[in-house]
């Protein structure tokens, strides 16, 4: 009995201490401790937390936490910017010391380089990376827009505003080029030349700009203005994943041209300025007509994704309808994205498998340029019908209705673009691959144009007597291409690393057209379905009917390599040479060779760093190359046959040809020398990052069109290499995290670049030209062009007279060259001058993105500075002598005292320095306890809201990309702030 008494006390005793054991492990701690780096040094703002929980704290100034009411079995998770995030299990401590280690993994990042990838310590060149979380926030209409701001020295600006159907004007460290290609390679997935149609803001994972010469060697001849490399989500093996974005946007005039009002107008009439009988007794606002009111554009994106680590996918599909400001004018469009990978022969061999696919309907009518000029132009006491129903006409100068034009006529494209590509690799060895890449994309598009018997260029009385006339284009372009390449990566003694890359690279490139078009359609029945039906094909008092048709293509073809060494993370060397064959180039010139060499010095690696704690990263870079530009009109060096007049034999007319273009074997490549010096830094904890690049280009051997002595030659022109272009400037880029606490954070995000371009040399001892002009002034008046391109002259001068008043009859007053004035018909082209450039020198961005809790808040400002601008509008508009047409308020205030014909000159050019926000930003992330839901997103998102500027025209961004920056040109889109509303969603 007693035995069983003391077995059964036993039993209790082990029952009550595993009780108290449980208890005890129950109860809650009060935590100390202290986060220090491996140095010894503490870390200020650690944040450490409560694994599950909303329990935690920070780090105090010498790295001491304190957090109470712990579960003895709870998990810490300890993380600090820049550092290697710990979880400690608690165990029933009450004290612990942690030690936090550097995050290597930015340094360890794969940076997409051009057939291939590096990591980002061992990068020498001027490359910047923006992923998808330093993607501009907010609805996009452009993949573009995404790294807007983002990229110092990236120019990118969209001159037609919220138009659908137009794209944006890009330039990349300056001008490269007189007349080839002056924007940068976009190559999406390894596809060179690859469409922005077929990219989706939700499909892309990352932009790497390759901004120098050293970067870009590696595409040769059309690397010259630079490299875009896009890539796009890829499957991943785990479980599968869907997500859902979406979005609504809608569109509103930011600035509206102050024009005179129908009772400004009347005014004028009564003060006898404007004659009585331009009373047409309405009250029309042709501008607000013109507007798009209840714009709604929407885009939907669904994707896919999961698999196993030998075969993941993701596909998507997206469907968006997108309205432009403008009546008649919108886009529809869907497709989708998708990508398989494959991994097999006990994982050697690799496969990935790329199609993407675009189909759109754009309605192209409306948001015709010329359309919102008139809205400025065209009297407001006109009315817009008549009373039977027709349209009303104003026939001043330069009218039309075009209210009428877009009831009366019609423009659409109807468009698809595809593009596939597959990549496969084989690990011959452990350190040695090989692989091949095959893409081919195709784009097609179907334009049509009618304008109606009712319209008024087709009425009766003109050449098309009352009937309608029809148009239509085929296009279709396609490009194949085709690329091995070999990969090497060797590390000897832990010390020394090799890696080796070599390639061949075959592209072939065709387009053809066809257009034809008709006339004398005696019903608007038919539209331009059946262009046999008008009777302009019998009826010779008709206008000709019209058919054309062309062909072109072209080859290139090159072999490259590059090879890189490190020594010990600190010494980094790359050269890089490409021989490229192409085409379109002359006889004795078709092949080229493009070279580049750079160095990074890793300082940060030195053994006299080391006891810096406050720098984690800085590395010194330097790099010389050489790129090319084949961006040139297919056969500039060959003969080619055109078309002259016909003659007569025997009844029957015959077509005559002859030398369409003087030959040219000599034609060569345009070469770019790019040299460029580079710093790269990271310092207290990662917490502020960045780098500066100063740059300096040279592109020779410029194509031109110059004037040929005939005979020998057969044409008046020969296109030959003679100019050489310099650019240069300095680009800094500095991110920060400001403030980094539990609940709170703050990160700053900074770009900015200068830059000059100037032409150095236009002329040689054969062929020779005293300047360049560009963009002729429009009518009326004969004002000639605005710019002008001298050697050693900046591109963008303004040239011109320069302003010296008005005489007591309101007439133009200039100055002369010997400092004396007169009036217009007094000068002399020896009284003209430099007047103001249009060129931006100083471009700067300020992004700055809060989260608080579940919500988040970002804003961009964007600024250009240092720069005129040059108002066509107020110097047509704002002049009385423009009436009877409508003006502009400012030609009656203003420019009251003016009573002259329009005359181009510095009056017209004003300060283009201004300061936008561009993107604000606000979101709340929920977080949902259901296992169906990954992430819920809500977001609402404004663009453009407001301008800091003095200028006094319509917005001063205007085109500042190419030979024409600077102008706000009479005829436009109007630009507009845009609001949306999203969703994002994870299942």
């Amino acid at each position: 009995m007693k035995r069983k008494i003391s077995n059964l006390s036993k039993v209790f005793f082990s029952f009550l201490l595993w009780a108290i054991s449980l208890g005890v492990s129950a109860q809650n701690l009060t935590v100390t401790g202290t986060v220090t780096d491996t140095n010894g040094e503490p870390l200020i703002g650690v944040s450490v937390q409560v694994q599950g929980t909303t329990a935690g704290t920070i780090t105090d100034n010498d790295g001491n936490f304190v957090l109470a009411n712990v579960p003895s079995n709870a998990i810490l998770n300890v993380s600090y910017v820049g550092m290697v995030t710990q979880t400690i299990p608690v165990d029933g401590r009450s004290n612990m010391n942690v030690i936090l280690q550097e995050d290597t993994e930015l340094l360890e990042e794969l940076v997409v380089v051009g057939y291939g990838t590096m990591k980002r310590k061992e990068v020498t060149s001027a490359v910047e990376t923006i992923r998808a979380d330093k993607f501009n926030p907010g609805g996009s209409r452009n993949a573009l827009d995404l790294i807007q701001g983002k990229v110092a020295g990236l120019n990118m600006t969209r001159t037609q505003g919220s138009n659908p159907n137009s794209g944006m004007d890009i330039q990349l460290r300056g001008v490269t080029s007189l007349t080839g290609t002056r924007t940068p390679l976009i190559v999406i997935d390894g596809i060179p030349g690859g469409n922005l149609d077929l990219l989706q803001q939700d499909d892309i994972e990352s932009f790497n700009i390759l901004k120098d010469g050293s970067a870009a060697a590696i595409y040769g001849t059309r690397g010259n203005a630079g490299v875009i490399l896009i890539t796009t989500k890829k499957g991943k093996a785990g479980a599968p994943e869907f997500n859902y974005s979406t979005y609504l946007q809608h569109e509103k005039i930011n600035n509206k041209p102050d024009i005179l009002s129908a009772s400004d107008f009347r005014d004028l009439i009564n003060q006898g300025i404007i004659n009585a009988d331009q009373d047409f007794g309405a009250s029309t606002d042709l501008f607000d007509e013109l507007i798009n009111k209840d714009n709604l554009s929407h885009y939907h994106n669904f994707s896919a994704s999961g698999g196993t680590a030998n075969t993941n996918y993701r596909a998507s599909f997206f469907y968006s309808k997108l309205d432009g400001i403008a009546k008649e004018n919108s886009r529809e469009q869907f497709g989708g994205r998708i990508n398989v990978n494959q991994r097999g022969l006990q994982d050697r061999l690799t496969m990935s498998l790329n199609i993407a696919t675009n189909f759109n309907d754009a309605n192209l009518l409306g948001g015709g340029t010329g359309d919102f000029e008139q809205a400025i132009q065209r009297n407001p006491t006109a009315p817009l019908y008549n009373e039977d129903g027709t349209f009303f006409e104003t026939e001043a100068f330069n009218n039309y209705n075009p209210i009428s034009r877009l009831a009366n006529r019609l423009s659409k494209r109807n468009q698809q673009t595809t593009s596939a590509d597959l990549r496969l690799q084989l690990q011959l060895l452990e350190n040695w691959s090989v692989a091949a890449f095959g893409s081919y994309d195709r784009n097609t598009y179907n334009n049509r144009y009618y304008r109606s018997s009712k319209d008024w260029e087709n009425r009766v009385g003109t050449d098309y007597q009352g009937m309608g006339y029809a148009s239509k284009e085929n296009y279709l372009d396609w490009r194949k291409t085709f690329e091995m390449t070999t990969d090497y990566r060797k590390t000897f003694n832990h010390t020394h690393t090799i890696t080796a890359m070599a390639g061949y690279s075959y592209q072939y490139y065709t387009f053809e057209k066809f257009n034809v078009n008709n006339n004398g359609f005696t019903t608007d029945a038919f539209e331009d379905w059946n262009l046999g039906a008008g009777s302009a094909i019998n009826n010779t008092k008709l206008p000709r009917p019209g058919m054309g048709s062309e062909k072109q293509d072209n080859t290139l073809v090159a072999f490259f390599g590059r090879i890189n060494y490190s020594y010990a993370d600190k010494y980094h060397l790359q050269g890089i040479l490409r021989h490229e064959g192409s085409s379109r180039f002359g006889a004795n010139h078709k092949w080229g060779n493009f070279p580049a060499v750079s160095a990074g010095w890793t300082i940060s690696e030195e053994e006299f760093m080391k006891g810096i704690s406050a720098i984690d990263d800085l590395k010194l870079r330097i790099g010389y190359g050489i790129t090319g530009n084949q961006g040139i009109d297919n056969y500039q060096s060959l003969v080619t046959l055109g078309t002259g007049g016909v003659y007569p034999q025997d009844g029957v007319y015959y077509q005559t040809y002859g030398a369409a273009r003087n030959p040219n074997p000599n034609l060569r490549w345009e070469q770019k020398a790019e040299l460029n010096f580079g710093l790269d830094f990271s310092i207290l904890k990662r917490r502020i990052t960045g780098s500066i690049d100063i740059y300096n280009r040279n592109t020779k051997d410029l194509l031109y069109r110059y004037n040929a002595q005939q005979p020998p030659y057969v044409r008046d022109q020969i296109y030959t290499n003679v100019g050489t272009l310099k650019n240069s400037g300095i680009e800094f880029q500095i991110s920060a995290i400001a403030v980094q606490q539990k609940d709170f954070n703050w990160n700053i995000d900074f770009a900015a670049n200068t830059q000059s371009n100037k032409l150095t040399k236009l002329s040689s001892d054969v062929f020779k030209a005293n300047w360049l002009s560009f963009y002729g002034l429009p009518s009326p008046g004969n004002l000639g062009d605005a710019f002008r391109l001298e050697e050693g002259g900046s591109v963008g001068n303004f040239y011109g007279k320069r302003f010296a008043g008005f005489t007591e009859e309101g007439k133009w007053l200039f100055y002369k060259k010997d400092g004396s004035t007169g009036s217009a018909t007094d000068l002399s082209d020896d009284d003209l001058t430099i007047i103001g450039n249009g060129v931006p020198k100083f471009q700067a961005s300020l992004t700055n993105t809060f989260v608080y809790k579940n919500f988040d808040l970002t804003f961009m400002f964007r600024g250009k500075f240092g720069f005129d601008i040059l108002n066509l509008k107020e110097l047509y508009f704002g002049n009385k002598k423009w009436l009877p047409n409508n003006l502009l308020k400012s030609a009656v205030t203003k420019h009251n005292e003016l009573d002259d014909d329009p005359q181009y000159s510095d009056y017209y050019l004003e300060n283009g320095n201004f300061v936008k926000l561009d993107n604000l930003t606000l979101g709340y992330n929920f977080k949902l306890n259901t296992p169906y839901i990954r992430n819920l997103r809500v977001y609402l998102t404004g663009r453009n809201l407001f301008t800091i500027t003095g200028y006094k025209g319509t917005d001063p961004e205007v085109q500042d990309t190419g030979f024409e920056a600077g102008v706000e040109k009479r005829d436009y889109y109007p630009l507009t702030q845009s609001w949306s509303i999203g969703l994002n969603v994870g299942f």
